[in-house]
């Protein structure tokens, strides 16, 4: 079968995958279509240490082809989200609903797949850049069969990651104030979870001006070319309630701190280097302030993932807008490099 490996030289689309049959409480996935996430990218160049060959690809969507013994959630032929939270289910973190931090779900990447008799890495739990794939029952969750499957791969990771920091990890209300630092995938979707959210000022910062109109589309209100300090002081003169930095930049994680007004809180998605340190003045932090980690969205995917697919079905949830362009799987290199050069919101690959 096909899929992008990473080989840590370079990637490469092969077509002599192999993939191992489910076994009790998994899951095996006919993938439709899966998004290029720059967490793929990142796997690439380095800024994400994994080891290799892998199976790249977390962001997808599918139809179940079989399932092991006690799956009984899902069957073949059900159209499915893919998370890649492998979390237990039975830890004191996933008793508490918080599957993100489930310490048996990071760090311990599984080998389904083979080729030429070589065992080949998962990544992220998931590796959607395959026609097929296997995953933990929990992993994978019914959707609709309406929901475009090109459209639902970008729930997966996307959507999970950027709204549900909006509603889950911040918590923002109605009226609060918003600045979204970096547009791409994640930050529209973080823009979009802050108009689900009402809030009444959303500010979208990226040096791109192109992104102003598709900005203004997810829920900005208002849209500059830069984190300057006093040209986001001019719309809120004292500040966010919340900024999130959904770059990765060092230089502006500091900016998303001193753009905080009172009791305000900075959340951080953007991925940095695994090395990378960043320097801000702590005397600010004693008016209540907040920096936030935040993985995954804070989410709960077979909770969020169901509701997402609901507003999503209100109208209130972009999904196919998020979808820039499709690309056929062996069009690997010219999906990542328009993903490199913030060409697409999102680039979705298709099987």
């Amino acid at each position: 079968m096909r899929g992008v490996v990473f080989d840590g030289k370079q990637p490469q689309v092969v077509d002599d995958l192999e993939i191992r049959d489910p076994g009790p409480g998994e899951v095996l996935v006919a993938v439709a279509a899966a998004g290029l996430c720059h967490s793929d990218l990142s796997v690439i160049d380095g800024t994400i240490p994994f080891p290799v060959p892998v199976v790249l690809g977390h962001e997808g969507a599918g139809v179940v082809s079989a399932v092991g013994a006690g799956v009984t959630h899902v069957a073949p032929g059900d159209h499915v989200c893919l998370s890649t939270l492998a979390n237990c289910g039975a830890c004191a973190d996933c008793d508490r609903g918080r599957p993100t931090m489930c310490r048996k779900a990071i760090g311990r990447p599984g080998r389904p797949f083979s080729r030429a008799g070589e065992p080949l890495f998962q990544f992220a739990s998931n590796s959607a850049f395959a026609e097929r794939t296997i995953v933990k029952a929990v992993q994978a969750v019914k959707i609709p069969s309406a929901l475009p499957l090109t459209s639902a791969a970008l729930i997966g990771c996307g959507v999970l990651t950027g709204v549900g920091a909006v509603l889950n990890r911040a918590k923002v209300d109605r009226g609060d104030t918003v600045v979204v630092i970096g547009t791409g995938g994640i930050g529209l979707n973080v823009l979009q979870g802050a108009r689900i959210a009402g809030a009444s000022t959303i500010v979208a910062v990226d040096s791109n001006p192109v992104k102003e109109a598709v900005a203004r589309q997810f829920g900005a209100t208002h849209f500059l070319g830069s984190a300057e300090a006093e040209d986001v002081r001019e719309i809120l003169p004292t500040g966010a309630d919340h900024v999130f930095e959904c770059v990765g930049n060092t230089a502006l994680i500091r900016r998303a701190i001193e753009l905080l007004d009172r009791h305000g809180q900075a959340i951080l998605l953007g991925m940095p280097a695994a090395t990378a340190e960043a320097s801000f003045v702590p005397a600010g932090l004693f008016l209540d302030k907040s920096i936030l980690g935040c993985r995954y969205g804070s989410s709960r995917p077979q909770r969020d993932i169901a509701l997402y697919a609901d507003l999503y079905r209100q109208g209130r949830l972009l999904l196919d807008e998020l979808v820039t362009e499709t690309y056929p799987v062996e069009d690997f290199a010219k999906a990542a490099d328009d993903a490199h050069h913030g060409r697409v919101a999102r680039g979705v690959l298709t099987f």
